[in-house]
C-alpha cells in the first residue's frame, strides 16, 4: 500500500544525496551549523498511538510549550499505529513522525531514505499478554497458533514483536492473525469484548489489564533487562525522524525539534509521577490515575535520557527486523544512514543536567 502513494511525495534519496548532506556514519560530517532561523516553523508531526507512554517525551514537550520555546508551531495528527503515521510521511501529509526507529530500516529496505535524528525510547516498551481464560494452553509461542492479537496496527512495532516473537518457535506470520485495535482504552475494550485472543501493546493499557487479572504477560520488554534478555541489548524505539530530504533541507528546525524532544527526556528522568499524570491530558490516564503512576514508574528506565542512539541499538534493531520481516536483508542495509545523532548531541549539550 505504502509503494501505490509514492507518486504523491518522492522519497528516493541516494546515498550520495545523505553524503552531500552530511549525514554519514551516524554523525555529521559536514560543517556544524549554528542554529540560526528556522526554515519551516509549522511542521504538520504524525504519531500513532500518541497517549501511550511510549510517546510520552513528545506529549510532555507538547504540553510543557517546549516545540514552542524553540519557535515551533507543531501540528500533531494521532493515528491508530505506527504503520498508519508512516504512511502520512510518505503521503506528504506529515513532514515529521514520532514512531519506532525500525521504521527506518523498513523503508530502506525499500529504497526509500528516512532518518530518525532524535530518540524518546532506548527500549521497546512493548508486552506480548494472552487472555487470562486462554493463558493455561500457552506453555510457548508455539501454542499460539490460530490465535488473534491486538496490535496498534498492523505493520506496528507491536506487530513485528508478534512476529518475531513466535518465529522463534516456527511459526510463520500468518499463522497468526493480526488485528489493528489502535492504543489506550480501545486496547482494554477489544480484551473486555472478547474480539482478541491475546495482545501486544504499551502501557499504560498493559498495565491497567495486568492489575484487572484480564491477561498473562508471556513477554516484556517494559524494562532495560527485558530488552536484554529478548533482544540481547537496548533496541531503540520511539523517535522522530523523516526524510533524509527534509533532514537536509531544514537542519535548524530539525534541531529545534530534537531541542525539545530532549528537553522533554531530562524533564522524565526527575519528574515525579504525580507530575507527569499532572501534566498529560486527563483520558491518558484511563480513569485510573494511580494505575497511570505505576506503569509511569515501571518504564521510566527505558526512557531515552539523553535523545541519543545507543551504541549498538542499531545493530540490535536490525538483527529483530530480519527476523520479524522477510523483506528485510540485513546485507543491503546501510544502518549508519538510517540515524544521526548531531542534533540529538547538540541539545543534550544544550539542556545538560
Amino acid at each position: 500500500m505504502l509503494d501505490k502513494r509514492l507518486g504523491r511525495r518522492r522519497l528516493l534519496q541516494s546515498t550520495a544525496a545523505l553524503a552531500g548532506a552530511g549525514l554519514v556514519g551516524g554523525a555529521w560530517t559536514g560543517p556544524l551549523f549554528a542554529q540560526g532561523k528556522i526554515e519551516k516553523p509549522k511542521v504538520a508531526l504524525a504519531v500513532g498511538g500518541k497517549s501511550a507512554l511510549y510517546y510520552l517525551a513528545l506529549t510532555i514537550a507538547e504540553q510543557k510549550g517546549f516545540f514552542k520555546d524553540e519557535g515551533l508551531d507543531v501540528e500533531i495528527s494521532d493515528f491508530a499505529g505506527g504503520s498508519r503515521s508512516l504512511q502520512a510521511l510518505v503521503g506528504g501529509s506529515a513532514d515529521v513522525v514520532a514512531g519506532a526507529y525500525e521504521h527506518t530500516i523498513r523503508m530502506q529496505a525499500r529504497g526509500q531514505m528516512v532518518q530518525s535524528f532524535v530518540l524518546i525510547g532506548r527500549g521497546m516498551q512493548i508486552a506480548i499478554g494472552i487472555k487470562s481464560d486462554r493463558a493455561d494452553k500457552v506453555k510457548s509461542a508455539a501454542d499460539v497458533k490460530g490465535m488473534k492479537f491486538g496490535v496498534s496496527a498492523p505493520g506496528s512495532s507491536t506487530h513485528m514483536l508478534v512476529n518475531y516473537w513466535i518465529s522463534k518457535a516456527g511459526l510463520k506470520p500468518s499463522d497468526v492473525a493480526a488485528i489493528g485495535v489502535g492504543a489506550g482504552a480501545s486496547v482494554v475494550a477489544a480484551v473486555d469484548k472478547g474480539e482478541i485472543d491475546g495482545i501486544s501493546q504499551t502501557d499504560p493499557a498493559v498495565t491497567m489489564l495486568q492489575q484487572q487479572g484480564a491477561i498473562k504477560v508471556v513477554l516484556d520488554t517494559r524494562t532495560m533487562q527485558g530488552n536484554i534478555d529478548v533482544f540481547g541489548g537496548p533496541l531503540p524505539a520511539a523517535s522522530l525522524y523523516s526524510t533524509a530530504e527534509f533532514v537536509k533541507a531544514n537542519p535548524n528546525t530539525v534541531q529545534a525539534m530534537a531541542n525539545a524532544i530532549v528537553r522533554a527526556n531530562r524533564w522524565l528522568q526527575t519528574a515525579t509521577p504525580d507530575q507527569v499524570a499532572d501534566t498529560v491530558p486527563a483520558a491518558y490516564l484511563l480513569g485510573d490515575r494511580e494505575l497511570y503512576k505505576k506503569a509511569f514508574a515501571n518504564v521510566r528506565e527505558v526512557m531515552s535520557p539523553d535523545g541519543v542512539m545507543p551504541e549498538g541499538a542499531p545493530a540490535t534493531c536490525l538483527k529483530f527486523m530480519a527476523a520479524s520481516d522477510a523483506n528485510v536483508k540485513p546485507d543491503t542495509v546501510k544502518l549508519d544512514l538510517t540515524w544521526t545523532n548531531a542534533f540529538a548531541s547538540k541539545a543534550a549539550e544544550k539542556y545538560k543536567a
